[in-house]
């Protein structure tokens, strides 16, 4: 579990984040939406321990980032997976290789153990055979399954996904979704995911935190979202006539 409280970050005289508070359970996909600008990418990295806010506090199931000692933050940086929006697979290195990368860094498992929980995780994301492939010639959905292998090969306690359907078809956005929710549900893990994309939210979205000028606007679920008259929320959520009509089939449902 992630509980934030009362963060701020500010770079020079821009006030980023400004007193965000929630929580994210294990076991359960959680999506932070909002706007470009809104603080969706400054709060993620907060997550990750890359930014360190100036004000509130960040704890890892009751651990407070702030407190923790150089080897402490180095152990819990090992929990962490993370997918990047763009994948971020190193084109010099095969599959298996990108995969094994978070081994190398993190444990000190010989080179046989490395490769069998890569071949394990490469399963598990539907890639078995692809090891010796260079992402180059891997596709988008592909390279996307990659990068959620390789930010699961350390057993991580918290995953972290950066639009993960950014750049897919929408049939192969599904996949990656449905994936990343089995994975968490059958992991255990507290996965926190930043989206614009309303269709991952309305899959996914067992939590729903949404941020607007770095303030957390609302939070929610992917049923109560439908029943919110929170209007930066509906302005948001319901831009497209699609996203409309949905709402108007729900609240027929379940008036």
């Amino acid at each position: 579990m992630i509980e934030v409280n009362n963060v701020h970050k500010s770079f020079g005289e821009a006030h980023i984040l400004k007193g965000i508070s929630t929580s994210f359970e294990k076991g359960k996909t959680s999506l932070v939406i909002g706007q470009s600008g809104s603080g969706k990418t400054v709060f993620l990295k907060c997550l990750l321990g890359l930014f360190e806010p100036e004000e509130g506090t960040i704890a890892y199931d009751g651990k407070i980032y702030s407190e923790l000692t150089d080897a402490e933050r180095r152990d819990l940086r090992g929990d962490m997976g993370m997918v990047f929006q763009g994948s971020a697979l190193f084109d010099s290195m095969t599959i298996q290789q990108n995969v094994m990368f978070p081994l190398q860094m993190f444990t000190k498992m010989s080179k046989s153990e490395m490769e069998d929980r890569a071949d394990f995780v490469l399963k598990r994301v539907n890639l078995d055979g692809a090891h010796h492939k260079m992402p180059s010639e891997a596709s988008g959905g592909m390279q996307k399954r990659v990068a959620i292998a390789r930010a699961i090969v350390n057993n991580p306690k918290y995953l972290f996904c950066d639009e993960p359907n950014s750049g897919l078809d929408p049939k192969t956005a599904i996949v990656i979704d449905n994936l990343i929710q089995e994975i968490t549900d059958e992991y255990n893990i507290t996965t926190v995911i930043n989206s614009h994309d309303m269709n991952s939210v309305m899959e996914i979205g067992e939590k729903i935190v949404f941020l607007k000028d770095g303030h957390k606007a609302w939070e929610g679920s992917k049923e109560t979202i439908f029943k919110t008259d929170n209007e930066a929320v509906t302005n948001f959520v319901y831009s497209s006539e699609l996203f409309k009509k949905v709402r108007r089939m729900y609240l027929d449902e379940n008036d």
